[in-house]
């Protein structure tokens, strides 16, 4: 039997407690992608997420007798706390099963919204076959959190909504796929009422279960998904939802993690938001969109692109994650691993060919008596400079290897530059603060007497307002006056770290 989608739709029930969220106009964006860009901001409901619509609409139509039973769900957070507000609102008991791995604070927001939380199983997938099992135990009614008509109905309405707010052309809606109930809702009634907008979904290229399925023309079982974007960590899509998406859907685009953490940076520079992956993963998809329809013969330009940004249940500690790997989401910085000739004055040397661009990352330890590898991050414009870059230090004698996409390098190697050496004899440890403006790091290292050896030196980045250098130098004792007068007067706040149990140990 064929589902009146848009009757559903227009006679959902998601009002009694989610609101009509605004549609945003983003004006830096717009101006860097020459194109119209606008937010969905579906982070605004009171859940924090889109999918207190689904739950809702689809609990508000459940029988006296199966509300006072209560009902069940599987989620990966937002589902769960829009299944535990609506149970709130109409009285009835939530059961609600998350997988291990959800972010603590939507486990905590569910408990908080009077949720019952079982943690079961690795993935959406593995949450969801353990409710079923306590559904029949329990007698309890399934939410489903996307595969049911009554919740795609309910998001849906989000569709609905960014037509009546924007009536004018609309190139193109960009929406993140999980299960598939947001785009399976958005689709059909977009479609149905405006069939010359493109619908897009987007996964990440770890979790692409829909992409997949509708390359194949079948669902396809994912044997793992990427945990990073949780919110749509799904192994198998919906029955239903991969009809829809079948029908509705124009094409699927895949974003990796840097390109996501991007795109939580750029929600947050145009709102002061912050969006949980999932929740930017339309944005980085309209970005990967214009950014590929840009080396086509007609480039991609003044036309209007909605992303949905359909949730801001964030862990805090994956903060600094993001801000790491934002840079070079955004191709704003570059990483490289660059050899020099171990020897007085070339670090200098190397650091003067660097010249005006700004340095986010230094990572040196002295290892070898004639050959010195230097981990260096730099601030680039865009992505054609790193290989520019690299050229131009090969070009002066410096061997480099571009590890701007090197998983292992990011995630990994710069942290771990360093350890003991044999050549480091009579090293001394100074930790140094100082100013984090332009030009700061040169001037401490022009400030550095030739004739002393650095054998250790490392400084990130940390966006504050204060650098920090931890520096190992190797002074010739008749020149430690001269030492303690540099100490006195360069003007940056110093400790001596030579004695500190853990360099003892480590390096």
């Amino acid at each position: 039997m064929s589902i009146d989608y848009l009757k559903k739709i227009l006679t959902s029930r998601v009002y009694d407690l989610a609101v009509e969220t605004p549609l945003e106009f983003a004006p830096g964006l717009s101006e860097r992608m020459g194109n119209r860009i606008y937010f969905k901001r579906e982070d605004m409901q009171s859940v924090f997420s889109f999918k207190l619509r689904g739950a809702y609409n689809k609990m508000a139509q459940l029988s006296s007798a199966q509300l006072k039973r209560g009902v069940i769900c599987a989620s990966a957070g937002n589902h769960a706390q829009g299944v535990a507000l609506s149970a709130s609102h109409l009285g009835c008991r939530a059961l609600i099963v998350m997988p291990v791995t959800t972010p603590a604070v939507k486990i905590d927001a569910v408990r908080a919204r009077g949720g019952e939380v079982v943690l079961h199983g690795e993935s959406y997938s593995d949450a969801y076959q353990h409710a079923l099992t306590l559904e029949k135990k329990l007698k309890l009614t399934f939410v489903h959190p996307f595969d049911d008509p009554d919740v795609i109905a309910g998001q849906g309405t989000i569709g609905m909504e960014i037509l009546r707010q924007h009536p004018g052309s609309v190139h193109a809606v960009f929406v993140a796929v999980g299960g598939g109930g947001l785009i399976g809702g958005v689709g059909a009634y977009i479609k149905l009422v405006r069939p010359d907008i493109k619908i897009i979904g987007v996964q990440t290229t770890d979790s692409d279960a829909m992409a997949r399925s509708l390359h194949s023309g079948r669902r396809v079982t994912l044997t793992d998904v990427g945990l990073f974007s949780d919110g749509t960590a799904v192994k198998q899509v919906g029955e239903e939802t991969f009809r829809l998406a079948k029908k509705y859907v124009d094409e699927m685009i895949l974003v990796d993690t840097d390109a996501v953490c991007a795109a939580i940076k750029d929600v947050f520079t145009e709102t002061r938001s912050i969006l949980e992956p999932a929740g930017a993963l339309a944005v980085a998809g309209a970005k990967a969109y214009v950014e590929r329809m840009s080396t086509q013969k007609t480039p991609l330009r003044d036309e209007t692109l909605v992303a949905i940004a359909c949730g801001a249940n964030m862990n805090f500690d994956r903060l600094r994650f993001v801000a790491e790997r934002a840079e070079v989401g955004e191709a704003h910085e570059a990483v490289f691993a660059v050899t020099i000739p171990e020897e007085r004055g070339s670090f200098r040397r190397f650091c003067h060919l660097v010249g005006a661009r700004s340095i986010t990352e230094f990572n040196y330890r002295i290892n070898d008596e004639k050959l010195a590898h230097v981990f260096v991050g730099l601030q680039v414009a865009n992505r054609a400079e790193p290989p520019k870059i690299a050229r131009q230090f090969e070009k002066q004698g410096f061997k480099t290897i571009d590890l701007t996409h090197d998983e292992l390098a990011k995630l990994h190697i710069r942290h771990l530059v360093g350890g003991k050496s044999a050549l480091a004899s009579g090293e001394l440890l100074y930790r140094f603060e100082f100013p984090e403006r332009p030009g700061a790091l040169m001037r401490f290292l022009d400030s550095l007497a030739p004739s002393w050896n650095i054998s250790l030196f490392h400084y990130r980045s940390q966006g504050g307002d204060v650098g920090r250098v931890l520096v190992g130098l190797q002074v010739p004792k008749a020149e430690m006056k001269a030492f303690r007068d540099f100490l006195a007067n360069i003007g940056f706040r110093s400790w001596d770290e030579s004695q500190n149990p853990a360099y003892q140990l480590f390096l």
